[in-house]
């Protein structure tokens, strides 16, 4: 049985392909998170000489990542031919769905707000370990389960009043405890999902799917409607917007939630938890013989 196809992928190559000429004026939200993901390599120890940015838009990763992690040789690539020409050299057009990579090709793969648009995650994710080396590091970014929280709820209020029913309009996201899952299900090493959440505040609601589209990041459900948004619902959904959540300043709040998540190609060298039952020393030994302690309390 093939995977279920949740995301239409070839939409979401059109609408990065679009958003690649003007996207320097709506990728805030990527500069601001890809520079939280580069400070995760100021922490780090090790040098990664060589590192693959997978989905890298226009390379805003690029420009952070300088003069961290050791990187000597940055390989770009993004599914939009359109953002892998602007990222610039040593930069190709690929899908993270299938990855053109020697096995441990790399000391360092990072995603910038990117592999939630991914359908097989599960696979891609074995991928980036496949293409790194042995004890290499994973960091990414991804949009997590509570982003634009406030535009769904007003979306499907505004549906089940003007139309009677729901339509996927905003794109489901995983939350960290799929992620970690996933991770292990890979075959990383030591895990770990932080979750983080960034609120931008608007004036107008529709600054706010202006930034959207100039990111590229408008619905691309493959059960999506494929029609216009009907006038009264749309109308409807912004009004409920202003009703709901215009704060006293006369601003509108828009929340992403960012996973990010940090795991290591497994090496020998690396830390390991102990295997059930091969501890050498007694519990109770460990403990001082608890039943020989004094009670904390007086007896009553």
């Amino acid at each position: 049985m093939s995977d279920p196809v949740v995301f239409d992928r070839t939409q979401v190559r059109r609408q990065r392909d679009r958003a690649a000429a003007r996207i320097d004026a709506h990728d805030f939200l990527l500069r601001e998170v890809g520079d939280r993901l580069a400070d995760r390599l100021l922490d780090m120890t090790r040098k990664f000489p060589l590192a693959l940015d997978l989905g890298c838009h226009t390379g805003q990763m690029a420009d952070l990542l300088q003069g961290r992690g050791g990187i000597e040789t940055l390989v770009q690539c993004d599914l939009s031919p359109a953002m892998a020409r602007r990222a610039g050299a040593l930069s190709l057009a690929a899908d993270e769905e299938a990855l053109p990579f020697a096995p441990q090709s790399f000391d360092l793969v990072t995603s910038n707000l990117s592999l939630h648009w991914v359908n097989d995650l599960p696979g891609a994710l074995l991928q980036i370990r496949q293409a790194l080396k042995e004890d290499g590091l994973f960091v990414a970014t991804m949009l997590g389960g509570d982003t634009l929280s406030e535009l769904r709820q007003c979306f499907m209020e505004a549906e089940m009043i003007e139309e009677g029913g729901v339509g996927p309009r905003v794109s489901p996201f995983a939350d960290v405890r799929d992620a970690g899952a996933l991770l292990q299900r890979a075959g990383f090493s030591l895990p770990v999902v932080d979750v983080d959440s960034i609120t931008v505040t608007y004036g107008d609601a529709m600054r706010l799917f202006a930034d959207l589209r100039g990111m590229g990041e408008t619905n691309a459900v493959a059960a999506r409607r494929k029609s216009l948004t009907r006038r009264t619902t749309l109308l409807r959904a912004l009004s409920l917007y202003e009703q709901n959540f215009r704060g006293e300043n006369g601003r509108m709040p828009a929340t992403f939630q960012i996973l990010t998540m940090t795991a290591w190609r497994p090496h020998a060298s690396q830390q390991r938890p102990l295997k059930p039952g091969s501890g050498r020393m007694n519990l109770a030994d460990a403990l001082n013989d608890a039943s020989d302690r004094p009670e904390p309390y007086p007896a009553l």
